[in-house]
């Protein structure tokens, strides 16, 4: 069998995550430390440590895109917490789908829907 490239072609400037740890991520070649919010073009610093810090006001940076976000992917941490109440029915109301998940399951969702070229964005918490 030969080896054969089996990674999505990303276009222009989008924000592969390259990978995650150590209180960092690694995004389209760029280490930013602490948690973050990447949207397909850019990757933001947010100030969120852990899920109960986590409000509708501090994804601003995530609903208010453009073009508009139709994904928020939440990565809380280095294992799955149930989410915070409220903010699904929040982000429904205005038309934002909320998937919830551990911070490396998030990281591999934002990448596979980067790649299908989806209107998406991750809030993602450091791990260690």
């Amino acid at each position: 069998m030969s080896n054969l490239d089996v990674t999505p072609p990303i276009v222009g400037e989008r924000q592969m995550i390259d990978a995650y740890g150590g209180g960092k991520f690694r995004v389209a070649g760029h280490e930013h430390r602490g948690s973050v919010i990447v949207l397909p073009g850019s990757t933001l610093a947010w100030g969120v440590t852990d899920v109960a810090a986590i409000t509708f006001e501090s994804l601003a940076p995530a609903v208010s895109a453009d073009p508009p976000t139709e994904v928020v992917l939440i990565g809380c941490g280095s294992r799955f917490i149930l989410p915070v109440p409220g903010i699904q029915a929040s982000l429904r109301e205005i038309g934002v789908a909320l998937e919830w998940m551990d911070t490396g399951a998030a990281c591999r969702t934002f990448n596979v829907l980067l790649a299908e070229e989806r209107r998406i964005a991750a809030a993602l918490i450091a791990v260690d």
